[in-house]
């Protein structure tokens, strides 16, 4: 019975131009030895299965071949090369450093480079996992990697380059190996199935190529088991089974029943695929994929981010074109939140089902929105309000002085009332960003409900109505610089108990009044004013609510050394400070014969 070789190791490159990926290195390489300089050392570091030691080997087998060709590949016919394809050449030593790693290990190494190679004209050293040496392993090793002699060369591989000491780090010349792309990956995996006489669909190397995550290695691995399941012809179907991977078709069935808000369906198409024994966690994350794989495919310059086979992509971009954008960055935020909170949750599934039913309300909503928006004005409507008016608060709210066009436009005065305290205030409006205002009850009404606007975005809009609208009109030309300290005083006992440091750096100095209605305060430090600032919105509004002038602003000011007072440290610091308050400190310290106390 002939000797069967896994696919990993029959298939695996022999020359440069075979290697998978990382064209990028293969090419510095060949540049190195075809220009002579060749470093004494090298570094190969990357995720696993990318083809370092395969790279290694190579290097290894081409500097040491005989009849070097002109694309700088071995020949494959000299002594050095057909030993190395029989793996007995003494020149090239492979050595796994999680089993020698020991000083010892490295002593003998190092008294193995002392020998010159018998035939050949290098003596190559490969170190693979080298970040496992010992700290004592490599200083032993320090002084061989920095001057071997002229014949030594040493390629180290590692999957983690942070465990490596920087003094080797700094001797060897780095190369990062990246992880080789689905594509390559499906490409390779075409070429060894048809070696193999092995009938494939594409879309089933493609999965494969997945779910190898970036390691050739892996991907080889897995198709070899898949062949022992599936025999000769290797289908979608039987792979997604084998591999256990939820099928595209379950994503595109429940996108479509979110899109169109059926909520029932989606249900029972989660249940299904629970019932199919896959894990919730499993579907979330094929979903979050799946619904960032929709978001590129709306633009033809970012469709070719998706790593998929040329039939799923098709189907990809006819989903996304029922697909709004501001659907898909909201369905995004629902997914990330659960998510986040997936692990913590006590009921996994209650919780998985309610991130779905949100991404359905959102198709409901944002169509209700639209309808609002493009609701056709009716002819009564159109007789009673003209054109302008209607028009006027969008540009009185959005645009800014530069933007608002040089057209007079007839202006609606607001109701005005005078309230008891004299000042002219007018009256809140009863709609602000599309939000219809109740005013008296502060509520929102049903249909801002329905467009999707909480409660908590409904009171915060409205805060931030009221507020803009009486510091829009208030104005108190009696403002005195004791009405400033007072209600700031009022404010800061706000922190007294739940914040000493705000509290503090808001008693430490007075706030001035300026003539234009400023208020410049002092903060002692950059602290200080990053403790104020952080607090600035709401103590402004709390100055114009209470001083009665919405012109009011604040200005922060950091002291400069110069401002700052120079505090006593020694006693006759302390006494000359006092003495300056109060000059009958001396007058008794002489009387009673007083001295300092050290």
């Amino acid at each position: 019975m002939e000797n069967f070789v896994v696919s990993a190791r029959k298939y695996r490159p022999g020359t440069f131009d075979t290697v998978v990926g990382q064209e990028a290195i293969t090419v510095t390489l060949k540049n190195a030895i075809r220009n002579n300089q060749l470093a004494q050392a090298f570094l190969f570091t990357g995720p696993r299965g990318v083809g370092k030691t395969t790279c290694a080997r190579i290097l290894a087998k081409t500097i040491n071949c005989q009849n070097l060709r002109e694309n700088i590949e071995p020949c494959n016919a000299c002594e050095s090369c057909l030993t190395f394809d029989r793996s007995a050449s003494f020149n090239i030593h492979e050595l796994d450093a999680a089993s020698n790693n020991s000083v010892e290990g490295i002593r003998s190494l190092v008294d193995q480079v002392r020998i010159p190679p018998q035939d050949g004209k290098y003596k190559v050293y490969i170190i693979d996992e080298v970040h496992m040496l010992s700290q004592a392993a490599f200083n032993a090793f320090l002084k061989t990697l920095e001057e071997p002699p002229k014949y030594a060369k040493f390629i180290l591989a590692t999957t983690e380059k942070h465990k490596i000491i920087p003094t080797i780090l700094s001797r060897c010349q780095i190369y990062d190996f990246r992880r080789i792309t689905v594509e390559d990956i499906s490409r390779h995996l075409e070429f060894v199935a048809k070696s193999e006489n092995i009938s494939y669909e594409p879309e089933a190397l493609n999965i494969i190529a997945q779910k190898a995550d970036g390691a050739l290695r892996d991907a080889l691995s897995i198709f070899d088991q898949l062949v022992n399941f599936a025999g000769t012809h290797l289908t979608y179907e039987r792979v997604i089974a084998n591999l256990n991977v939820l099928d595209y078709d379950y994503f595109f069935q429940i996108t479509q029943y979110i899109l169109t808000g059926d909520t029932t369906n989606t249900l029972l198409t989660l249940n299904d695929i629970i019932e199919a024994g896959f894990d919730g966690q499993h579907f979330l994350i094929g979903y979050g994929e799946h619904l960032r794989n929709l978001l590129v495919s709306k633009d033809p310059q970012t469709v070719k981010l998706l790593e998929v086979s040329e039939n799923i992509r098709q189907r990809f971009i006819s989903q996304a074109s029922q697909c709004r954008i501001d659907f898909l960055i909201r369905a995004l935020d629902i997914y990330n939140k659960c998510d986040a909170g997936y692990r913590i949750s006590s009921n996994k599934r209650l919780h998985l089902e309610l991130a779905l039913m949100q991404m359905a309300s959102l198709t409901t909503a944002l169509a209700s929105k639209t309808s609002a928006v493009a609701e056709p004005t009716r002819p009564d409507q159109q007789q009673s309000q003209p054109p302008s008016a209607a028009a006027q608060p969008v540009v009185a709210a959005k645009a800014s002085p530069a933007q608002v066009s040089p057209v007079p436009l007839e202006v609606k005065t607001p109701p005005v009332a005078e309230s008891k305290s004299g000042i002219i205030v007018h009256e809140n409006p009863e709609k602000k960003n599309g939000l219809t205002f109740n005013v008296q009850n502060k509520i929102p009404s049903l249909k801002d409900l329905q467009r999707g606007f909480g409660t908590a975005r409904f009171t915060e809009e409205l805060a931030e109505n009221e507020a803009d609208q009486e510091e829009a009109v208030m104005s108190n030309d009696l403002l005195t610089q004791d009405d400033v300290e007072r209600v700031w005083d009022e404010f800061s006992k706000r922190y007294e108990k739940n914040s000493q440091s705000l509290f503090i750096a808001l008693t430490s100095n007075t706030p001035l009044l300026n003539e234009n209605k400023s208020i410049d305060f002092m903060v002692d430090n950059k602290m200080q004013e990053v403790e104020v600032e952080s607090i600035k919105t709401e103590l402004t509004r709390h100055l114009r609510a209470q001083l009665s002038d919405s012109s009011v602003f604040l200005n922060l000011v950091v002291k400069t050394s110069a401002q700052k007072e120079t505090k006593p440290v020694t006693p006759e610091d302390k006494l000359k400070f006092l003495a300056q308050k109060n000059p009958d400190i001396l007058r008794f310290k002489d009387e009673l014969k007083l001295d300092f106390d050290y």
